[in-house]
């Protein structure tokens, strides 16, 4: 029987020669002492939402699933030592408890925590950092088994290049995160004019400690998303709400509208004002990790760019205008987060406005995906490492400062290139 792999999206899959699924650092290290007697380069899948081809492999692939228990809590410090294959969610739910929170989380929360800070993933907050940036330290382990440990004091390149490695180096097998106390969130959804927003954009993310907003290409509404921290106590919904709300209008409803317009594009404008119409007020108020975190049951593709946030305004403007010559009924997501100084992060040494674009499964993303990236490329964006895009090592060289420690740290821990595919070769080039 052949082994296959396909990720979340089921848009990317391969036909690996050896799928494993090492449960202690110890496997891992005789996964890849096989590896290396049969020949194979090793690629390292998490919960497979990337969007890329990141993880394709003919060789050996592995899954770090079992990989998933959290080693050490130390409350006084916040620091938390887990191993890689641990989700977001996992870890949220066991630390609350103790009082305990990821500082931010993105809308989904099913990642590893190595995938995740390999792509660099973020939530939303100006000043707050990706969540690669609470990597307080990294084990890395090399092609001949051997583990190094990772931090500012012991290789501060090779941490600050473990921290968005798109999995080049190694295989992370368990990281210390800096966590912060658990905390309430009020979470506030409304939909406000879209130009409404953008003449008034840097009040809304200042004055805000996370806000995003969803817009659509044929509606005059944005449908913005406002969360902050309270000193309330958790309200949660009850369960029937809940579902009412989250899977049967935001998943099963608009599932079955993307159906209609993938069938019949040219009720596209007629849809995306309905959806945006329909999004009414709503507050909630819970755990951080249940506000942040959305519940996403049907299938899309994604490219999303960081630009300099100074010109949010402009590009968000454009990507609105390229998205009304395409089929698309789905939504432009906008994000901001606070710089940081991990070499390849999308929000290195800059103030970030993170835009998506998103396109329904079983319809042509190419060509729209496409006409954005011209967009982004004109504001010197870079692309979420989990993403698709089409950009080279010879297009992205010039958007990284530091490209080049990077490169050095690769060829240092991986020179016999391992943990290389096609996408690594693409986008970081051969080693050396």
């Amino acid at each position: 029987m052949t082994n296959s792999w396909a990720n979340w999206a089921g848009d990317q899959g391969c036909a690996p020669a050896s799928i494993a699924d090492p449960g202690t650092p110890e496997e891992v290290a005789a996964v890849l002492a096989r590896a290396e007697a049969a020949g194979h380069t090793v690629r390292v899948a998490g919960s497979g939402h990337s969007f890329t081809d990141t993880v394709l492999t003919d060789g050996t692939l592995m899954r770090l699933n079992k990989l998933d228990k959290i080693l050490a809590v130390d409350r006084a410090t916040g620091r938390v030592r887990v191993e890689a294959g641990a989700t977001l969610n996992a870890v949220s739910n066991a630390l609350h408890p103790m009082g305990l929170a990821f500082p931010n989380l993105g809308d989904i929360d099913v990642q590893s925590v190595a995938g995740a800070t390999a792509t660099g993933t973020h939530g939303t907050g100006a000043k707050l950092q990706n969540l690669s940036a609470a990597l307080q330290s990294v084990e890395l382990m090399l092609a001949d088994g051997s583990r190094v440990e990772l931090n500012e004091q012991t290789d501060p390149d090779g941490w600050r290049a473990a921290r968005v490695n798109v999995g080049a180096l190694g295989v992370i097998t368990a990281a210390t995160l800096q966590m912060v106390p658990s905390f309430v969130l009020e979470g506030v959804e409304r939909p406000v004019p879209v130009e409404e927003v953008l003449e008034d954009l840097d009040t809304y993310v200042d004055g805000n400690e996370h806000f995003e907003f969803y817009m659509f290409a044929h509606s005059p509404l944005a449908m913005t998303k406002r969360n902050n921290q309270v000193q309330l106590p958790e309200q949660p919904r009850g369960k029937a709400v809940d579902w009412f709300s989250d899977i049967l209008m935001t998943n099963y409803t608009f599932d079955a509208l993307c159906k209609l317009t993938r069938r019949n594009p040219s009720l596209i404008p007629y849809v995306q004002r309905a959806a945006a119409f329909a999004g009414s007020y709503r507050r909630q108020v819970e755990r951080s990790y249940r506000v942040f975190a959305t519940t996403r049951l049907f299938r899309f593709t994604e490219m999303e760019y960081a630009i300099p946030r100074e010109h949010s305004v402009d590009a968000i403007r454009e990507i609105r205008d390229v998205a009304k010559h395409f089929d698309t009924v789905m939504p432009i997501e906008v994000r901001w987060v606070a710089p940081d100084d991990a070499f390849l992060s999308p929000a290195g040494g800059r103030d970030t406005c993170y835009i998506a674009v998103h396109q329904y499964q079983g319809m042509d993303y190419e060509p729209y995906f496409r006409a954005c990236e011209r967009v982004f490329d004109r504001y010197n964006g870079r692309p979420h490492w989990g993403k698709r895009h089409f950009q080279t090592a010879e297009t992205l060289s010039q958007r990284y400062p530091e490209w080049e420690k990077f490169a050095e740290v690769r060829k240092r821990f991986d020179p016999q290139g391992r943990f290389t595919n096609a996408y690594i070769e693409r986008v970081l080039g051969p080693i050396g």
